[in-house]
């Protein structure tokens, strides 16, 4: 599946180990990258600098359903599931 442009819930609903450009200690799950600009684009996109946790996710949808919100359900679903 093509990636939803403006979805951002990958960005989102995730937590993020490894340190980001201007998140040195990663995020929490449910916290906004700040690197994801107001529309939910990555800013980082393309860049060596994005992290290799973001550069290996791939849409899907089982992972990002049908909408944004589902997204942001399914992927906050299964942080839970392997915290």
């Amino acid at each position: 599946m093509e990636c939803r442009i403006g979805c951002g819930a990958c960005c989102i609903a995730p937590s993020i180990n490894s340190a980001l450009p201007g998140m040195p200690y990663g995020k929490k799950a449910g916290e906004r990258c700040v690197n994801l600009s107001e529309q939910n684009l990555c800013l980082l996109f393309g860049l060596p600098s994005r992290p290799k946790f973001c550069q290996a996710y791939q849409a899907e949808e089982v992972y990002c359903g049908t909408s944004q919100d589902e997204a942001v359900r399914i992927i906050g679903w299964l942080e839970q599931m392997t915290d």
